[in-house]
């Protein structure tokens, strides 16, 4: 069976879904989005859940603002509740280096227009009682920031764009993409083929495999990130709290549970998504030193998801130069389900008007990496 549309997106994750309902909502409703398993079976279904506006790099800043806009009217404007709370996130300095780089930070922050402060240690102490604070010197503190329920954001934009016109088919993997004389022309698919002039490389984890299918090399690679959440417990923790010295984040869900994860430095590439004991031995072992409070907490759940690395940890939103009409939105380096909302809406506004309109995205193009960049340093 063959069939046509106007737009392939390739990839049913936030981005995939966020860019489907942004194009609907400006009218270009002939949009097909192919996911090969389901609806946020990859980085998105396996993220923590975070958004944050504190970054050390500007460009992240000014996303990470316009999503926060997004998901305050997130409800209102797709027509589900995602579980969004702006409890705050809590980034804590161990050492003077760190000092010294979130003072910088949070000038930065602030000039951009964020609702950013520094906390005393004292301040942190009678905020946060519950928490240990040997070895903290100061931590910023930013309350607009907060998180969500990243499956139910992907299914209410699925939804939603689907009300308006947009085709949603899971278990459907795209295995080819057809190029003529440099023009997409068609994409098969391990059900049907659909012809269509614009694809969308929205595949998380696999999108270096999906550019390579039309001949775009992406200089981006796949690392596990390993994650696992705790029993409920009564409600005690409004901010997400991270810190990059000592390699954790941790946040309570609506329902009471603690979701927390870190990264491994020694990880290589690949698409390994099995859970380690080394990681749940760590993890246990490191966070009640932390939080003392979870001593004798049960762990309920144990898993691992993919963060899609670019050279400089931001992502990359651009359009082919060998192929017309080949976008992509990759490489979000494990921080695409907060940024989803302003890139989707970005790329979105791209392909129908010939620019974005709220945001500009034009310093994440591909070519940067060629001219030398600035890395972003608050990944955990």
């Amino acid at each position: 069976m063959n069939e046509r549309a106007s737009v392939v997106i390739i990839g049913g994750g936030i981005i995939g879904t966020a860019i489907a309902f942004y194009l609907c909502k400006n009218g270009m409703n002939d949009v097909v989005v192919l996911e090969k398993n389901y609806l946020s079976s990859g980085a998105t279904g396996r993220c923590g859940g975070g958004i944050r506006q504190q970054w050390s790099e500007r460009m992240n800043i000014r996303l990470a603002m316009r999503s926060v806009k997004l998901f305050e009217n997130f409800e209102e404007d797709v027509g589900m509740d995602i579980e969004y709370y702006q409890g705050g996130y809590l980034l804590l300095a161990y050492t003077d280096e760190e000092v010294g780089f979130f003072e910088k930070n949070v000038k930065m922050q602030q000039e951009e227009g964020l609702d950013v402060r520094i906390l005393t240690k004292q301040e942190i102490e009678r905020m946060f009682p519950f928490m240990n604070s040997e070895g903290v010197k100061l931590a910023t503190y930013c309350p607009t920031d907060g998180h969500a329920n990243p499956h139910l954001a992907t299914f209410a934009y699925a939804r939603a764009a689907e009300r308006m016109g947009a085709k949603i088919y899971t278990h459907t993997e795209a295995t080819g993409i057809d190029v003529a004389n440099g023009q997409i022309i068609g994409v098969q698919t391990s059900k049907s083929y659909i012809k269509t002039s614009v694809v969308i490389n929205a595949a998380g984890g696999y999108s270096r495999e999906v550019g390579l299918m039309a001949g775009v090399e992406l200089p981006t690679e796949s690392y596990r990130h390993q994650i696992f959440v705790t029993e409920p417990l009564e409600h005690i923790l409004d901010p997400l709290v991270i810190s990059f010295e000592n390699n954790f984040y941790i946040r309570q869900t609506k329902s009471g549970n603690f979701i927390m994860g870190q990264g491994d430095k020694d990880e290589p590439p690949s698409h390994n998504h099995n859970p380690s004991w080394r990681f749940l031995k760590e993890m246990t072992q490191k966070m009640p030193k932390f939080f003392p409070f979870l001593e004798d907490v049960r762990v309920l759940k144990h898993w691992a998801g993919l963060y899609n690395m670019s050279p400089d940890a931001q992502p990359i939103i651009d359009k082919a130069d060998n192929v017309q009409d080949f976008y992509f939105a990759v490489g979000f380096s494990g921080h695409g389900f907060m940024l989803a909302p302003a890139v989707g809406e970005a790329l979105a506004e791209w392909i129908v008007y010939g620019k974005p309109k709220k945001v500009d995205i034009s310093n994440l193009k591909i070519d940067r990496f060629a001219k030398g960049v600035s890395r972003e340093k608050n990944v955990v």
